[in-house]
């Protein structure tokens, strides 16, 4: 590591303010965003609602729906029903396909949720709107995928649509405007630790 003076430190951070004040000077554009998480790593709707928590903070309508979940109570439903005038909470799923064992009723419960999510980006009431896990639901094509992208990409002009999951379709990453893999390096549960209560719901 090089040793710098107070002098040569402080003039070192001035000059990457100065750079950075000048891209972001080119940064003038404000529009509603498509944002995109996915990748095998947790995390993916945790962002997501930190995201929501986020536009709570700032007084905006949020609107969450839950694809996949919702056969348990969560901490975040908990939380987030504190707040029913900044957010509207759908849990709507009854577990993972592989827990309902019933394709034909998980196909009419991802419809009844993606009407929900449709609902919310055509309300201009919402600022936001959050799918979470609808990327499960797309790979197992239980929506069109090109359904999913006609609606997201006819959202008005400053609506954030947050869509979360493993697997993201080619076609919906192309179609974002902001996309983050999540990357697993390790995980508890592969040295048998459960899921627990404020961490993984």
């Amino acid at each position: 590591m090089i040793e710098r003076t107070p002098e040569q430190h402080a003039e070192k951070m001035k000059k990457k303010q100065a750079a950075h004040d000048k891209i972001m000077a080119t940064k003038t554009q404000e529009k509603g965003l498509l944002i995109v998480h996915t990748g095998k790593g947790k995390g993916k709707t945790t962002a997501a609602l930190g995201m929501v928590v986020r536009a709570i903070g700032h007084g905006r309508k949020v609107g969450v729906v839950q694809f996949v979940k919702g056969a348990m109570t969560t901490g975040e439903k908990t939380v987030f029903d504190a707040f029913p005038d900044n957010v509207e909470f759908k849990p709507m799923g009854e577990g993972f396909t592989w827990n309902t064992q019933d394709r034909t009723r998980d196909i009419a419960l991802a419809r009844e949720a993606w009407d929900e999510v449709k609902r919310m980006i055509a309300d201009p009431a919402y600022d936001m709107v959050l799918a979470d896990e609808l990327n499960i639901v797309l790979r197992y094509d239980y929506l069109p995928l090109e359904e999913v992208l006609e609606a997201v990409t006819a959202r008005s002009a400053m609506k954030h649509v947050l869509i979360t999951g493993r697997n993201a379709p080619d076609a919906l990453i192309e179609a974002a405007d902001l996309v983050t893999e999540m990357t697993l390096v390790k995980h508890p549960f592969r040295s048998g630790v459960k899921a627990q209560a404020g961490i993984e719901f």
